[in-house]
């Protein structure tokens, strides 16, 4: 599943770190918390690898 916006891949990548133990999981807020309690690092990796050029920053409604 690919990203929809730029602030989801930036969260993905947020919390792909987290899970390899680069960041530190107190770091994490918000989506990119989230992101790290409720997807494995294969799902983030997907994520946060998405190709950003052409989205929006922002996912509208």
């Amino acid at each position: 599943m690919p990203a929809k916006s730029k602030s989801q891949q930036k969260a993905a990548g947020a919390a792909l770190s987290a899970k390899r133990g680069d960041t530190k999981k107190s770091e994490l807020k918000g989506a990119s918390k989230e992101m790290y309690e409720s997807m494995s690092e294969g799902e983030l990796e997907e994520l946060a690898s998405t190709k950003h050029k052409g989205k929006p920053e922002h996912k509208g409604d």
